[in-house]
């Protein structure tokens, strides 16, 4: 599965199937978790001096097919997009990629769509669990993480990295099931966040693709909160 099945996994309930997070900051978290396994496979960068995007844009190094649908329309956004700051092309990712992950993992046996309405009027649709296991294993491995302030494989640390940019850790475990409380669960979290899961130069531009999604997310609450007013 992708790293963005996993997040999207945790951040909704198993039996209600509703979201941990808005709905809005969850799919730039997406997006952010799809431009993190590009950077993962060394697919994408964040460009550095001496090189022929202006540093802290992004940089395609390959282009070629992924051999996942999805991260292979990711991989050509953000190609198409080559050159731009990663904060602009987050929320692009994550546009509509919710709904598509759900629906494939509803296909696979994971979740289960299940519809009703909110008064009786406006369609809802729930994403309720059908079979846990996959998202067990990746909760314990998360939980272990977080408890040691260390991940010991790639797709557990970069899983940390957008649910710290989302501000969710303590969202999707709760810090008294690893002996923490939020502050240390929090601390944690950034610590395995910067921690030496994968090569440094890959890290550190998941770091400032992170840094990119959390400002994102700002972004969209603070239009928000303004339309709300």
């Amino acid at each position: 599965m992708l790293i963005a099945e996993d997040l999207l996994l945790l951040l909704t309930d198993d039996d209600t199937g509703k979201l941990a997070a808005s709905s809005t900051t969850v799919d730039i978290a997406l997006g952010g978790a799809l431009l993190v396994e590009l950077a993962l496979i060394e697919r994408v960068d964040v460009a550095g001096p001496a090189q022929e995007v202006a540093p802290g844009r992004l940089v395609v190094h390959d282009p070629g097919p992924t051999g996942d649908e999805i991260l292979d329309e990711a991989l050509a956004t953000v190609t198409s997009k080559e050159g731009k700051k990663p904060q602009t092309v987050v929320t692009a990712l994550g546009r509509g990629t919710r709904l598509r992950l759900y629906e494939r993992l509803a296909e696979g046996g994971v979740l289960r769509e299940k519809e009703g309405r909110v008064l009786g009027v406006f369609p809802t649709h729930r994403w309720p669990a059908q079979d846990a296991s996959h998202e067990a294993a990746v909760r314990a491995a998360l939980e272990s993480a977080l408890r040691h302030g260390a991940a010991t494989d790639s797709r557990t640390g970069a899983l940390v990295s957008p649910l710290s940019a989302l501000n969710a850790v303590a969202d999707v475990v709760d810090p008294r099931a690893v002996g923490l409380s939020k502050r240390e669960l929090n601390a944690n979290a950034r610590r395995v966040a910067e921690g030496d899961w994968a090569a440094a130069a890959v890290r550190s531009a998941i770091g400032s693709m992170m840094a990119a999604v959390a400002a994102a997310i700002a972004s969209a609450v603070v239009v928000a909160g303004s339309g709300g007013s």
